[in-house]
């Protein structure tokens, strides 16, 4: 096919994806209520349900530290317009969230033409567990590492000479790029999944920079939680397992020829 003809099949499907984050974020700006107050200003109140959580573990398991009482925030806008620019760029976001499944859909339609009839039949399966990863991925971070880090972000000082007053644009910036990053991260296993069916990646090299990866996993854990081993764990097993899945898929993922190769 004419290169032309790809450039025009992109850009019709580019628009439909655009669309759809539009109307997502159209719908997520008429429901203000819910996506702020309901959703991105919840991680500061201590009543968070994952807040309780932890401190119900933290009565259960005796380690004081894992209970969160204290967050000490108090949002500052400083822009006449900071509010309204906030509530747009916000519900984009949101909307890029909301629709990931109709953009994932979009993204096949416009690589299916190049796959063969056994690779077309798989869309529902790539488009149903890409979404249920993302979606999972995004719950991990806004019901634990959201809450970690605003509690340990708040509650940091250098010196006792400086006050903090947050700007409402960083402290929802913080909470949505962690949102997205992890829900990009929990795509891990479908882009291992690719490279492997290119060849790019093999199991072997995923095996022997686990150690590597592990390493960083406990680094950034141990940064982002309280001083106690427990909220470590909580952190670091779900990406360690993510890991490690990926690690599976690029097993079986690989194709016949380099398998033989490395047997």
């Amino acid at each position: 096919m004419p290169f032309l003809y790809h450039l025009s099949a992109l850009r019709k499907h580019l628009i439909r994806a655009s669309l759809g984050v539009i109307i997502a974020g159209i719908v997520a700006f008429i429901f203000r209520g819910i996506l702020f107050d309901g959703l991105l200003l919840a991680p500061k109140s201590p009543d968070f349900i994952s807040y309780r959580v932890l401190c119900l573990l933290s009565e259960i398991m005796e380690i004081r530290s894992l209970c969160i009482e204290n967050i000490n925030i108090e949002l500052l806008n400083s822009k006449m317009a900071g509010q309204f620019s906030l509530h747009i760029s916000l519900s984009l976001i949101a909307g890029i969230v909301f629709s990931f499944p109709f953009t994932l859909r979009e993204i096949w339609a416009f690589v299916s033409p190049g796959l063969t009839f056994k690779e077309r039949e798989k869309s529902v399966a790539f488009i149903s567990i890409s979404s249920l990863l993302f979606f999972l991925g995004a719950a991990f971070g806004y019901f634990l590492i959201v809450p970690l880090s605003v509690q340990f972000l708040s509650n940091y000082i250098v010196s006792d000479q400086i006050i903090n007053f947050i700007e409402t644009s960083s402290y929802l910036s913080t909470i949505a790029s962690i949102i997205l990053a992890c829900g990009f991260l929990f795509e891990l296993p479908i882009v291992i999944y690719f490279l492997s069916r290119a060849g790019l990646i093999t199991p072997a090299f995923m095996k022997t920079y686990r150690r590597h990866a592990w390493i960083i996993i406990l680094i950034i854990s141990s940064i982002i939680t309280p001083p106690d081993v427990f909220s470590q764990v909580i952190v670091s097993i779900p990406v360690a397992l993510l890991y490690e899945l990926s690690v599976f898929i690029s097993k079986i993922a690989q194709p016949k020829k380099i398998i033989i190769n490395e047997a």
